[in-house]
């Protein structure tokens, strides 16, 4: 999808779960391990645990959001989304298997695409980090798995809620002092790009995984496959 006019856009927040790192590559090895572990009805993999889980993960969100609980860690959501999963799956497990399987978390590896394209659209473009981790783990994460210096690093922990929460978007526009018509949010999540679109950011969708758009007036500006995509419609 070409761009409408972005001349106001400086600047640029990325998610980073699914977007940037791949967590798919990364957890499922893990994961088929861990049910290699444990008991597990046979016909079961990594794969299969997967698609469960990662819906179930939003889910935790969306309730944490609702119920008015705050922000209650964005590990801790993947943990328990994860029990959740095995248990409705009939897996029997211990928690220190789970935490066990937890320490892949801190070994994400990114899309070699993402990478490219951080490293492209930083000549034109401040690059943010917006997500729903803690403050620590992205610091981590940007440092010691993905290696782009972020012109800032925004946690939605700062405000107490999960993305795509409107005060997570306001809080960072106020935090880097724009207006919302000057930030673009990247994300691979369409509800991500929903919220971003919600609170007056553009939006570039990229649609890594195939999937359709949500139907709602807040529709992304681009629309791409990949990070290789963007670059060229941005002309970086």
């Amino acid at each position: 999808m070409p761009a409408t006019n972005l001349d106001s856009v400086n600047t640029l927040t990325f998610d980073i779960f699914g977007t940037v790192l791949d967590l798919a590559g990364s957890l499922i090895p893990p994961l088929d391990l861990l049910l290699k572990n444990c008991e597990t009805p046979t016909s079961l993999s990594g794969k299969d645990v997967w698609a469960q889980w990662r819906l179930r993960q939003r889910i935790e969100q969306y309730q944490d959001n609702m119920l008015m609980l705050g922000h209650s860690g964005y590990l801790a959501v993947k943990r328990r989304a994860l029990m959740y999963t095995l248990r409705s799956l009939k897996v029997e497990f211990s928690y220190n298997q789970l935490d066990e399987f937890m320490e892949a978390y801190q070994l994400l590896n990114p899309f070699q695409d993402a990478i490219d394209g951080l490293k492209r659209l930083s000549t034109k473009y401040k690059l943010v980090m917006l997500s729903n981790g803690e403050q620590h783990y992205l610091e981590h994460l940007a440092k010691n798995r993905i290696g782009i210096d972020f012109y800032q690093i925004l946690s939605a922990e700062t405000v107490s809620q999960f993305k795509p929460h409107p005060s997570v978007y306001r809080f960072a526009a106020k935090k880097l002092s724009l207006e919302p018509q000057q930030i673009m949010m990247v994300a691979a999540h369409s509800f991500d790009i929903l919220g971003a679109r919600h609170s007056g950011f553009r939006g570039a969708y990229i649609n890594r995984y195939d999937l359709p758009y949500d139907e709602s007036d807040y529709v992304p500006d681009i629309t791409t496959g990949n990070f290789y995509e963007l670059c060229d419609i941005l002309e970086v």
